[in-house]
């Protein structure tokens, strides 16, 4: 955990290890829960700040954050919940940590099929569950997540572990498109495809695809951005320059997307400063900032993803709602024990 601000450093242990906050009423301030990293959202807030006079503070955890609300109950001075998917605003949701918030701003700038019906979570930028493949190895540039099944790829395919979200997420959209039993069937055949266990992150894949380990990988598009451009640690350079990005099924229903997004906690103190965020969050400049600042793609229409991103080619997103995707997402887990897809290929 992560504290930016001493109004938000001030915040209590208690005897069960819980953190419990006294309320936060100032005019002028606004607290953000988050599970995304601070450096990647400070230029969004700075310019908040700057053009509102709002200041922000920032409580980052990696984990737990719905446990935290939830345990600080009325006392909570959580104002405002930034997450990085579909699970987690479902599951803030779910939990009791939210409220519904209605605004024409935010309504007119974000898309029906990426926030919620109730008004408890709306999405800031998206990205793509694509497929890494190898520039040197794979000739073609068009490929179906269908295809991924089709023993032509047997021992070619690696992918991280069939529970992470990311993945949780594009199985659940397949139940959506094409029902449980034939997704079942769909899963065994890339199991069966997969060049050793599931195992590492995202890069990691690359990382493999660039040894030879396997041709395709399961990917998040911004992935590539990240490794492309970062320079700690330049052998993920070489990682990215490995892989060509293919956007699944773009001659019919178009790519899995999905996204990062906002909610208003429940017993959000400084609910009207909440506000204002969520519809700055929403517009064109912080649409800008934020798609640049993670190589994402922003959800507000006509607004453009950085030069970065345009060079991975065009995304065509599939219009499935995500709250229809979200509530396939058990089905989803269960389908990857039920075919034992974290064991890996059959021998």
């Amino acid at each position: 955990m992560q504290l930016l601000k001493t109004s938000l450093a001030a915040l209590a242990l208690s005897a069960a290890g819980l953190a419990i906050a006294a309320p936060a009423h100032a005019d002028g301030e606004v607290n953000i829960y988050s599970y995304r990293q601070p450096d990647l959202i400070k230029p969004l807030l700075d310019e908040f700040t700057k053009e509102t006079g709002i200041a922000t503070n920032v409580l980052f955890l990696d984990k737990g954050l719905v446990e935290r609300i939830q345990a600080e109950g009325a006392n909570s001075p959580a104002d405002v919940i930034l997450t990085v998917d579909i699970s987690r605003l479902t599951e803030a949701k779910d939990g009791g940590v939210t409220q519904p918030v209605q605004s024409d701003v935010i309504n007119k700038d974000i898309p029906t099929q990426y926030r919620d019906p109730d008004g408890d979570w709306f999405g800031l930028t998206t990205r793509s569950r694509v497929v890494y493949a190898s520039k040197d190895r794979v000739q073609q540039n068009e490929i179906t997540y269908e295809e991924l099944a089709d023993p032509k790829w047997k021992g070619k395919i690696c992918t991280r572990d069939g529970q992470h979200s990311y993945n949780i997420g594009l199985i659940a959209s397949m139940i959506a498109h094409h029902g449980e039993a034939e997704t079942e069937k769909w899963l065994t055949g890339l199991k069966n495809n997969l060049a050793r266990k599931p195992d590492g992150g995202d890069r990691d894949q690359a990382k493999a695809i660039l040894a030879g380990e396997c041709d395709l990988a399961l990917g998040n598009s911004y992935y590539v951005g990240l490794m492309q451009t970062n320079e700690k640690e330049p052998e993920q350079k070489e990682w990215a320059a490995a892989i060509k990005v293919l956007f699944p099924n773009v001659n019919d229903r178009g790519a899995h997307v999905n996204v990062s997004g906002m909610a208003m906690a429940k017993n959000a103190p400084n609910k009207d400063n909440a506000l204002k965020l969520m519809e700055f969050l929403s517009a064109g400049t912080a649409q800008q900032i934020y798609a640049e600042q993670v190589y994402e793609y922003p959800v507000l229409p006509g607004a453009e993803p950085s030069d970065v991103v345009k060079a991975f080619g065009t995304l065509k997103a599939d219009p499935l709602p995500l709250s229809e995707i979200a509530a396939n997402r058990k089905k989803a887990s269960e389908l990857v024990d039920k075919v034992g897809y974290n064991d890996g290929p059959s021998q």
